[in-house]
């Protein structure tokens, strides 16, 4: 019986954003299902609707080529909802309560769904950002009802860790880093990736991909081009989320006329073209924690210019594994980016990520294994 006790599985119930919902979390998350499916009884679920209109400017929440299907159970803002979708994931009867938390929006959510679970029931709860990017007077209300009803934290940065110990001093976190992501195929050739997007071949190619918010610092890196010569092009591919019209008014203005925005979500068969064709891939975040966008670039082996601010820089060695700018300005940014493709910088990095290449080719088999000892130790000790 107890050799029997011991092989048994440990039943996990996962709430996370899925498809058909695009986007870096549910990236993430189908990688988490992915790797922990074989070693856990892992029941997924997700939600029915996920951001009012008001929050999501975008021209859609989902994506019909994303593959998977999960039990959508909950719309975010249907309180009546909330009921139901608890009722469900009570009876998956799990031994581990896992959700994935990245907006304060959800902190109500969550805070109903960990209260309907008897205390043998470990609720953990991965969080990618806890103080928001863009902050509302509601936020560290929420986050405190949040905080209190889950048992156990795992992070993805230091600026999270510290900032969920503020608010919890005593709580039981474990900081795991951000894995590169594998899913999006193999980097392809580089002068028909930029054939393809109307870049020339002997260009310096800098690519700001993703989600355009005003957090990202996408308007400082357009004006840091008026400080670079023809040779440079700026790739902007992603779906503006605010004021389409500041974007395109510095671009009519700016002085290189060598950028080409892509207004428009990547679909995820197309993102290794975006990669291949850049050689510094930038993110000068105003604000931040981690980024998807900086593991997908480490899966292409293509080098990051990172800002200083929050988290981003955390796993960088400025001039070895990336690159890290300081002080967060338009001169400043111009500067390093000139200083970046002078004297072969942006090679040497570029080879030195290649050659380490083979070595994070598991890196999701580690962190999901780092993640489940931690539940597991996690769960032993609610039951002393």
């Amino acid at each position: 019986m107890e050799s029997s006790s011991q092989n048994k599985k440990i039943k996990i119930t996962f709430f996370s954003v899925l498809p058909p919902f695009r986007g870096g979390i549910s990236s993430f998350s189908l990688m988490v299902i992915q790797h922990l499916k074989s070693s856990t009884e892992l029941v997924p679920f997700t939600f029915s609707k996920l951001y009012p209109k008001f929050l999501f400017p975008g021209k859609s929440q989902t994506d019909s080529s994303l593959t998977g299907s999960y039990p959508r159970i909950v719309s975010t803002f249907n309180l009546w909802s909330y009921l139901g979708a608890r009722n469900q994931l009570k009876k998956s009867k799990p031994d581990v309560l896992l959700v994935n938390y990245w907006m304060t929006i959800f902190a109500p959510m969550y805070a109903f769904f960990a209260r309907g679970f008897k205390k043998d029931v470990l609720k953990v709860a991965l969080i990618h950002n806890l103080v928001p990017h863009e902050k509302r007077f509601f936020d560290d209300y929420f986050n405190r009802i949040f905080i209190r009803r889950y048992d156990s934290f795992i992070v993805l940065s230091e600026q999270v860790k510290n900032e969920l110990l503020t608010q919890k001093p005593n709580a039981s976190v474990l900081l795991l880093s951000h894995p590169q992501y594998t899913h999006f195929g193999s980097p392809f050739n580089e002068e028909e990736s930029r054939n393809s997007l109307g870049i020339p071949k002997k260009s310096k190619v800098l690519l700001f991909f993703g989600l355009i918010r005003e957090y990202k610092g996408l308007d400082l890196l357009i004006q840091a081009m008026n400080f670079l010569d023809e040779s440079f092009y700026l790739m902007i591919a992603g779906e503006i989320y605010g004021d389409e019209g500041t974007y395109e008014k510095l671009i009519s203005e700016c002085k290189n006329p060598n950028i080409i925005l892509k207004n428009a979500y990547i679909p995820d068969e197309e993102v290794k073209y975006y990669f291949s064709a850049a050689d510094l891939c930038v993110l000068p975040y105003k604000k931040g924690t981690q980024s998807g966008v900086q593991a997908i670039a480490d899966s292409f082996c293509v080098p990051v210019l990172v800002s200083k601010n929050g988290g981003l820089h955390e796993n960088l060695d400025d001039g070895k594994n990336g690159f890290v700018l300081d002080d967060l300005h338009v001169e400043n940014l111009a500067q390093k980016i000139q200083d970046i493709f002078s004297g072969g910088k942006i090679d040497i990095v570029g080879d030195r990520l290649n050659s380490i290449q083979t070595q994070k080719e598991n890196e999701w088999e580690k962190f999901t294994e780092d993640l489940l000892e931690f539940i597991k130790t996690e769960k032993e000790k609610i039951k002393i």
